[in-house]
């Protein structure tokens, strides 16, 4: 039996051969749940976490944790997952929500086309009633990031 730690890691490893990142890893003790979130850059499907989680599940089969039964639970962090400001330019060409510590012609969000980031810079464009408008803003004055659905 594998300390649970040890399995964590070499969850994360086979994942990360698939093009997935390893959002949390937790075993809930008193559900008996073993709750993994996974994330990517590209959109992940049902199809993608039944992949995964197949994928997951002959892992836990061989590396075994625990000796009492439980229920393994893949999921993605969702449509408007947060985004890592370190990786902003991993989605550039995506609609995405910006909240400011700095507002920007008084608005405190922005919610548009991400079209640039650089190393100091970010550049959106959104929408003013039927006007698009291009926004620079400085990295620094983003305090979060999300995708968001565009209507």
């Amino acid at each position: 039996m594998e300390e649970l730690e040890q399995v964590k890691s070499i969850v994360s490893e086979e994942i990360a051969k698939k093009g997935y990142d390893l959002y949390s890893f937790k075993y809930l003790a008193k559900k008996k749940t073993l709750e993994i979130v996974v994330d990517r850059v590209e959109p992940i499907n049902l199809d993608d976490i039944t992949e995964i989680s197949n994928v997951i599940s002959e892992l836990l089969d061989i590396h075994d944790f625990t000796e009492d039964a439980y229920t393994l639970d893949v999921s993605s962090l969702g449509v408007e997952k947060p985004i890592s400001l370190e990786k902003l330019d991993q989605y550039v060409g995506k609609y995405v929500n910006l909240h400011l510590s700095n507002p920007y012609k008084g608005l405190n969000t922005i919610e548009g086309n991400l079209d640039l980031v650089d190393e100091n810079n970010v550049v959106v464009s959104y929408k003013d009633k039927t006007r698009v408008i291009k926004c620079e803003l400085t990295r620094k004055d983003i305090d979060k990031a999300r995708l968001a659905i565009k209507f």
